[in-house]
C-alpha cells in the first residue's frame, strides 16, 4: 500500500530513475509516478525507459508538499474542519498550560464553531498571539488549601 505523502528524502540526487524503481522506492503504484510525470514531475528526455533525474524527483515532492502548507501568522490558530488558519471568534483564547513552558490556545472558529487549538511556547507567547486577548484560567483550589474547612472533614 502507498504513502499518501511520500518522504521526499529518499531520492538521492546523483543517481537516475526509471518509473518502476521511483514506484517501489515510495511503495506506490506505476501509474502514480505517470501520474505525477503528467502533473510536471520532468524526464530526462521522450525516450524508453523514461529517467528521472534523483534531484528533479526531489524537488518535485518538496514543492509538492511546500503547496498544500498552511502557516498561521500572528493571531491565527489552524482549523481542521475548515483546514484554514483562522482568527479565532471574537479574538478571544485561553492558554491552557501543559508544562511549565509549553501549553495550548484554545479558542472557537468563528466560521464553523469548532474547538480550535495552537501549541504555544510560553517564551513565544507574545510573537504568537498578535492582537488575541488571551486569558489565563487559574487552576481550581484543593479543599484542603482553604481557610474554610469544610464541616463534613474528618479530624482525626
Amino acid at each position: 500500500m502507498g504513502k499518501r505523502h511520500p518522504n521526499p528524502r529518499l531520492a538521492k540526487i546523483h543517481r537516475n530513475y526509471t518509473v518502476d524503481e521511483v514506484a517501489s522506492l515510495y511503495s506506490i503504484h506505476r501509474n502514480t509516478v505517470r501520474e505525477w510525470i503528467k502533473r510536471g514531475l520532468p524526464t530526462s528526455d521522450d525516450r524508453r525507459p523514461m529517467l528521472i533525474l534523483g534531484r528533479d524527483l526531489l524537488a518535485f515532492l518538496q514543492a509538492r508538499r511546500m503547496r498544500n502548507k498552511r502557516p498561521c501568522q500572528a493571531g491565527e490558530i489552524y482549523c481542521v474542519r475548515c483546514r484554514v488558519p483562522r482568527a479565532p471568534a471574537g479574538n478571544m483564547a485561553d492558554y491552557s498550560a501543559i508544562t511549565e513552558t509549553t501549553g495550548n490556545l484554545v479558542a472557537i472558529c468563528p466560521d464553523c464553531q469548532t474547538i480550535i487549538y495552537r501549541r504555544v511556547s510560553l517564551a513565544r507567547l507574545d510573537q504568537i498571539c498578535g492582537d488575541l486577548d488571551i486569558a489565563f484560567p487559574q487552576a481550581l483550589r484543593h479543599i484542603d488549601d482553604s481557610a474554610n474547612l469544610s464541616v463534613n472533614r474528618d479530624f482525626r
